[in-house]
C-alpha cells in the first residue's frame, strides 16, 4: 500500500487544510441550511451514525438530517421515500448534506477522498477482497463517487473502492476532487432505482452478485447504510 511515509504526510496536510479553510469559508452557508433543517425537520440538525472507519475502527459520521424520523405502528422507521423531505432531497442531491463530514476529516477519522464509510453492521458481510476497502481512511468522495455513486450495485461499489486502494496516488485524489463538483452538478446517481437511497447489502454469494435484500426495511437517518 503507497500510503505512508511522505505521500500519506501529504495526503494528511492537504486533508486538514482544505477541511479548515472549507468549513470557514462555507460557514454562512452551514448556518443558513441548520436552521432550515431546524425549522423544517426539528432537532436534532445532524444525523450521527456509527461507520465503519479505516482498519474496520468505528467512528461518528457527521451529516445535515435529510429525513423525518416517523416511525409506525410497531415503532419502526418508515421506508426512506416516505420520510424524506424535500429540502432533504435537495440536501442529498447537491451533496451539501456531507459537509459536515468535514469535522471528521479534521479529527483525521475521515480523508477527503476515499471509500465511502459504511455502517459497521456490514463488516461481518465483506469478503476478503470487498474489505480491503477498509485499508485506508474513508472518505467524503472518492473514485466509487465519480463513477456512477448509488446507481451502482454493491459489488461494483465495493470493486472501485478497491481499486482506489491499489492504485491510489496523490494525483488521483486531485483527480477525483476536480471532477466530484461535476458530478454534483448532474445531480447522477443520489440513489439507487427504485430506492429512496441504497438497499441494505446483505453479503455476496459465491456466484453471484446481490445487491440487497428487498424485505429488509431500510433505516433511512437513524440506520441508512448509503453513503
Amino acid at each position: 500500500m503507497r500510503q505512508r511515509g511522505w505521500r500519506l504526510f501529504a495526503k494528511r496536510l492537504l486533508d486538514r487544510t482544505v477541511a479548515a479553510v472549507g468549513l470557514v469559508a462555507a460557514s454562512p452557508l452551514l448556518a443558513v441550511v441548520a436552521v432550515a433543517v431546524r425549522v423544517t425537520m426539528g432537532s436534532p440538525v445532524l444525523f450521527r451514525q456509527r461507520r465503519a472507519g479505516e482498519g474496520g475502527v468505528p467512528f461518528e459520521v457527521l451529516k445535515f438530517r435529510t429525513m423525518l424520523g416517523t416511525l409506525d405502528g410497531q415503532g419502526a422507521p418508515l421506508p426512506d421515500g416516505e420520510r424524506m423531505t424535500r429540502l432533504g432531497s435537495f440536501l442529498r442531491s447537491s451533496s451539501l448534506d456531507e459537509v459536515p463530514q468535514l469535522i471528521n476529516v479534521l479529527r483525521g477519522e475521515m480523508s477527503l477522498v476515499g471509500p465511502r464509510p459504511l455502517v459497521t453492521l456490514y463488516l461481518p458481510r465483506y469478503d476478503a477482497e470487498q474489505a480491503r476497502r477498509h485499508d485506508v481512511l474513508p472518505g467524503i468522495t472518492g473514485w466509487q463517487q465519480i463513477n456512477g455513486r448509488n446507481a451502482l450495485q454493491w459489488e461494483e461499489r465495493f470493486a472501485l473502492d478497491v481499486w482506489y486502494v491499489d492504485h491510489w496516488s496523490l494525483l488521483l485524489d486531485l483527480e477525483i476532487l476536480a471532477l466530484t463538483p461535476l458530478v454534483v452538478l448532474r445531480g447522477r446517481g443520489v440513489s439507487h432505482q427504485g430506492h429512496a437511497t441504497m438497499p441494505y447489502f446483505m453479503g455476496s454469494p459465491p456466484g453471484g452478485a446481490a445487491p440487497g435484500h428487498p424485505a429488509e426495511p431500510a433505516g433511512g437517518d437513524g440506520t441508512r447504510p448509503g453513503g
